[in-house]
This record gives C-alpha cells, structure tokens and sequence, in this order.
C-alpha cells in the first residue's frame, strides 16, 4: 500500500508538460525559428517548410496533412505567402486554430500583390513574435506567463539585433546602398533600412522573367554602377550568374531569404540569417 501511495505522489509532483505539449505546427523554418524560441519545450513543433527549402512552391505529402489535423495550433506567415495551405488544412480535417503571424503589419504591394516577405524588416519580426506569444498563451493559459517571459527575452535579442543593422547600414555609402537579388524577398529590408534591392523575378519564385525583363535589369546595372548582385540560398543561381557575368557586376555572396539552412549552414536561426546577411552586403558595398 505504501508503494501505491508513493508511485501517486510521484505522479502528482512530477511535471505533465512532456505528456501535455501543445501540438503546433508551423508553415515554415523561418516562422517555426519564432515559435520555437518562445514555445521552448512546452510545445511540440512540426515544420512544413524545413531548411533550404522553398515555401512558395511547397506541395504537400500527405504526411503533412496528418501533422496539421493532430495540431492545435497551425501558425503561418499569410500574406499570400503559403497559397497551398488552406486547402492542406481543409483536406486534413483539422480543428486547428490557424493563426496569422503576419497580423498587425503593413503590407508593401508590388503591383496587386502583397509582399509577403515581412520578417525581413526586424521591427516586423518583432510583430511576429508578439503575434506568436498571445496566440501560444491563448492556447495554453497555463504556461501563459512562461511564453510571455521567453517572448520577452526573445524580443530583447531582437532589439540589439535591430540596432546592430541600423549601425551597420550606416557605415555603408549612401551611393553604394544597392544591389540585384534573385526576387522580391527584400522589400521590407530595403524600406526598413534604407538599402536598394532590385530583383529580376517578382514576389514569388513562382514566375519566370522574360528576356525584356533581364535586358531591362541589366541596362539598369549598367546606368546606376550598380556594385553587387547576390545570389539566393532557395533559388537556381544561372540566372544571377548570367547577369553578373553580362554586366561586370561581382557576386556579393549569398543572401537567406525564405527559408533557414540546416544547422551546419550559416543561418540555422533568424538572427544567424540577418547578422549573415547584413555581413554579406557590407563586406560587397562597403568600399
């Protein structure tokens, strides 16, 4: 009878977040890197989209429709960003609770279409992870005040970090603060900070540039000295290539866009990602 009663005290005192982890999932690396640093091990998180990977062009197995009906929560960008996911979550029958991290920010338009690309402005990503916190919270009341506490910190990091691009722009020439990337993911970067992107493919690596569209670009290189063109860690780089080689313009590196690389590439997180990138495009304009 003691033993019993021992085993139930063990039982009552021991922690229940391991058998009790709220199921989430999220849409891709870069969002998952948000939900992870605030969720820590209080939640169990699936990624769609994993590293190097394109979330633009993403097609579903049907693994990820049973990830998505087991979830709570599915979290994604919006935006127009995963345009497969809603008929992912209808398909699968899930009852999850689909939250917009993007909520709450301005979207840049480019042509009738919204940027998707929000996190590449930190401020924006600081959105994101308050988004992400409220929603964890709501989902789970009791480890409420934990999420909030590991948003807090998080959001810390992403204060310096801000701080550390605003210093780093600024030793960039103002004549210099330009550059030819792959497609349309910067936007937000180049309002927030000040630098110029131009891009031979639109918004999506859905879509295909025609040769009027490369000569343009390139014409525009050549009038503006434009002094680096960047390749992409998610996007064929023939493309790239081609027009540095056309143009005389150097290839800076390559910028992370929509998505993270594996742990033993350079951006395994979104802060590696932007200190990565901000250290490509200054050691390319920077003199």
């Amino acid at each position: 009878m003691r033993r019993i009663l021992l085993c139930v005290l063990l039982l009552i005192a021991s922690p229940l977040h391991a058998a009790e982890q709220l199921k989430v999932v999220a849409s891709f690396s870069i969002l998952a890197d948000f939900v992870r640093n605030v969720g820590d091990d209080r939640i169990n998180l699936t990624t769609l989209v994993g590293a190097d990977s394109d979330v633009h062009v993403y097609a579903p197995a049907p693994s990820d429709a049973k990830r998505v009906a087991d979830a709570k929560l599915v979290i994604v960008n919006g935006l127009g960003l995963e345009g497969w996911l809603p008929r992912l979550v209808q398909s699968s029958g899930s009852k999850a609770q689909v939250i917009t991290a993007s909520a709450g920010i301005a979207p840049l338009k480019l042509g009738s279409a919204a940027d998707p690309h929000g996190w590449q402005s930190v401020p924006n990503a600081k959105v994101y992870v308050t988004d992400i916190a409220n929603a964890l919270a709501a989902a789970d009341p009791d480890d409420a005040e934990f999420f909030r506490a590991q948003a807090k910190a998080y959001l810390e990091k992403l204060e310096t970090l801000d701080r550390e691009v605003r210093e780093a722009v600024a030793k960039i020439p103002p004549e210099r603060r330009k550059v030819i990337s792959t497609h349309d993911a910067f936007g937000y970067f180049a309002a927030e900070y000040g630098v110029q992107f131009i891009a031979p493919l639109g918004v999506s690596t859905e879509t295909e540039p025609s040769a009027r569209d490369i000569a343009t670009i390139i014409g525009q290189i050549k009038a503006q000295k434009i002094p680096a063109v960047f390749l992409e860690n998610i996007s064929d780089d023939r493309l790239i290539r081609r027009i540095a080689a056309e143009t005389g313009s150097k290839v800076g590196g390559t910028l992370i866009s929509d998505g993270l690389t594996g742990e033993k590439g350079p951006a395994p997180t979104y802060i590696d990602m932007v200190r990565h990138n901000i250290k490509a495009l200054t050691s390319a304009l920077d003199h």
